[in-house]
């Protein structure tokens, strides 16, 4: 296939551009990265013409251009994995692609009351109903994910899938404002937190300059 070219915003806040940067390092697809700083003076110049709304993240694969950070998982896992970037079994893929469609649509409030954000550490954050309930939601999948189908590894599915990396800046945020979890969520976040992609991802956000004054606590 052409070479591949992933767009992506500031790694210290951009949740979106992690998941499909994670999931190509820990699969090995070689990729060139282009950093767009957000919420910039040249920020809309920069990715104007990618016809992604002016969003983050973009795959560019030679003249195709995919926007929406699950569209490009899907790619990629069709492209560059045979389609193996979903469980192989039917029910585990049906599960896995429903978790992964909620993390895409759901939990406004987490996402909003607990913003991405590699270079600070929080304690004792004080959250609305609404966001302690998607917490518990959160928790439930991953533990029923666990529980039925991840036998075979230490990821949601046993192997590591598109649902992995749609959850990575979740887990992040659990251990970043040190939101109490159960064995299992804890596990799980320790797998996220010890994968070498994230790693590098966290190292990379807290050497960056810039301040986006409202993804900041």
């Amino acid at each position: 296939m052409s070479s591949l070219t992933l767009i992506i915003g500031n790694k210290n806040y951009s949740s979106w551009s992690l998941r499909p940067w994670v999931f190509m390092k820990h699969h090995s697809i070689d990729f060139a990265e282009k950093r767009v700083a957000l919420f910039t003076e040249t920020t809309n110049d920069e990715l104007a013409h990618y016809n992604s709304d002016f969003k983050v993240p973009i795959l560019q694969d030679g003249s195709l251009v995919i926007w929406d950070s699950l569209a490009i998982l899907e790619y990629l896992s069709e492209q560059c994995l045979e389609s193996k970037g979903w469980p192989a079994e039917t029910n585990a893929r049906a599960i896995a692609r429903s978790v992964s469609a909620e993390m895409h649509s759901s939990f406004i409030n987490v996402r909003n009351e607990l913003p991405m954000n590699c270079r600070k550490n929080f304690h004792d954050i004080k959250l609305s109903f609404e966001a302690d309930q998607e917490i518990e939601r959160i928790t439930t999948l991953w533990r029923r994910c666990r529980s039925q189908f991840g036998a075979e590894g230490d990821w949601l599915f046993g192997r590591y899938s598109i649902a992995d990396a749609m959850f990575a800046p979740i887990a992040l945020r659990f251990s970043g404002y040190n939101i109490s979890l159960g064995d299992v969520e804890e596990d799980y976040v320790q797998s996220v937190l010890k994968q070498p992609g994230i790693i590098e991802w966290i190292e990379a956000g807290k050497g960056e300059k810039e301040i986006i004054g409202e993804d900041e606590i």
